[in-house]
Parts: C-alpha cells; sequence; structure tokens
C-alpha cells in the first residue's frame, strides 16, 4: 500500500504543539498534519456538589468542532439546541485519559475545565485533543504551583488496517475507509488508559491487534518529543 502523503506506515503526520497560543488561559495549538486543535485548561475555585468538602479536586473535558472545521460546514450545538452524541463520547474520553494522570487530592478544591476546539479536522481530532491537552494541562497547574499533581503525561494516537495494512496515525482519507479503526490512549510510561477499536466489517485477528498496539507505542515516541518541547518553550 502506497500512502496518499508518502509516509511509511509507521510514521506519524508532522506534529508541532504550540504553548501559550492565547494570552488569556493556559493554552496550547496541537497540529498534527491538517487537524489542528486549540486546548486550554483554566482552573477556577470550587468543585461539584458532590464533591464539596471532601478536600479533592476535579477535571472536566468539553470538546467542539468549529463550523469551518470541516468541509462541509458544521452547524454549532447552542444552534441545534442539543450536543450530540459523538461530542459527548469524545469529551468524556478526554476528561478519562487526563484524569488518569492527575492526582485530584492535590488540587485542593479546584476544577480544572479543559477545552478542546477543532479548528481543522483531518482525522484523529479526539487523539490530537487529548495530546494538546495535557501541555494546557501542565501549564495551568504550573500556574497555581501544582505541577506535581501530575504523575506522567499522557497522549493518543489512531491506528488501523487499510487495504490489508496496519499504518499509524490515520489522516481522514485513510480513516474513512479503513477496515480496522483504532485509537489508543497511552501515558508516558507506556501504560495502556484506553483502547478504542471496531473492526468495520470482517472482524480482524488477535495477532493483528496486537501489532496495531506496537504500533501505536513506536507513535507515541514522537507524541512525547513533542509534548517536551512545548513544556521547554513555555
Amino acid at each position: 500500500m502506497s500512502r496518499a502523503d508518502g509516509r511509511a506506515s509507521d510514521e506519524l503526520r508532522p506534529v508541532q504543539i504550540t504553548p501559550g497560543f492565547l494570552r488569556n488561559a493556559p493554552s496550547a495549538l496541537v497540529e498534527v498534519g491538517l487537524t489542528r486543535v486549540l486546548c486550554t485548561a483554566i482552573v477556577e475555585e470550587g468543585v461539584p456538589p458532590w464533591l464539596r468538602g471532601k478536600g479533592r479536586g476535579w477535571l472536566t473535558a468539553e470538546y467542539g468542532m468549529l463550523p469551518a472545521s470541516t468541509g462541509q460546514r458544521k452547524p454549532r450545538d447552542a444552534t441545534r439546541g442539543k450536543v450530540d452524541g459523538r461530542t459527548i463520547e469524545i469529551q468524556r474520553l478526554i476528561g478519562r485519559s487526563l484524569r488518569a494522570v492527575v492526582d485530584l487530592s492535590l488540587l485542593g478544591e479546584r476544577t480544572l475545565w479543559v477545552d478542546c476546539d477543532v479548528i481543522e479536522a483531518d482525522g484523529g481530532t479526539r487523539c490530537a485533543s487529548i495530546t494538546g491537552a495535557w501541555v494546557a494541562v501542565h501549564l495551568a497547574l504550573q500556574g497555581i504551583k501544582r505541577t506535581q499533581a501530575l504523575s506522567d503525561s499522557i497522549a493518543a494516537i489512531s491506528v488501523g488496517i487499510v487495504d490489508g495494512q496496519a499504518v499509524l496515525d490515520l489522516p481522514y482519507s485513510e480513516d474513512s475507509q479503513a477496515d480496522v479503526d483504532m485509537n489508543i490512549v497511552m501515558t508516558g510510561s507506556d501504560g495502556l488508559v484506553e483502547v478504542q477499536g471496531t473492526a468495520e466489517g470482517t472482524p480482524f485477528p488477535r495477532t493483528d491487534l496486537n501489532h496495531l498496539l506496537d504500533l501505536a507505542a513506536g507513535g507515541m515516541v514522537g507524541l512525547r518529543v513533542a509534548q517536551q518541547a512545548a513544556i521547554g518553550a513555555s
């Protein structure tokens, strides 16, 4: 299989994370190929009612795609009057992923709000959101002198099988025709946080799953380098 952009099967798209993209909040612009997501993290005093008086914090995430982020205009959720199921599923994934590496007991009774807004989508928006959001969270915790609450880094990457070949970091053109589509969330120490995988048609064997996990682990190296470069530049 020859990939449209000329990449090898185990090669990431170009990755860049720009910290401090906004002046008003801890933020990071993450670019993975043509996918671009603006991630912010804001700390507010107080926690949800069910956590009050327990001395620990909370982290929650919201995700959205701007109207012009795809080739066809996407109506805003506020216009439609409801949040679609895909959006809810993705923002829950982002929240779960980040909470896996944040010790909420070290936040005090504060809420960390993470927002991921897709500026331009070309596949892998949820993965880019998690990867960039970790940088924004690091900056937010740095601002309140609570970086010790971060136990590890976290990043996410897509893998899949397209035309019978296992490939890393799928753009939309590959994702839309993949026989197997999978999103892998891992910590910096290679711990698996979440594996979302689907056979779009024919079931795939366990050996393919193992190969895709190995492919994702290799791709994480480049994401971690980009994250650490962003932290170092902040």
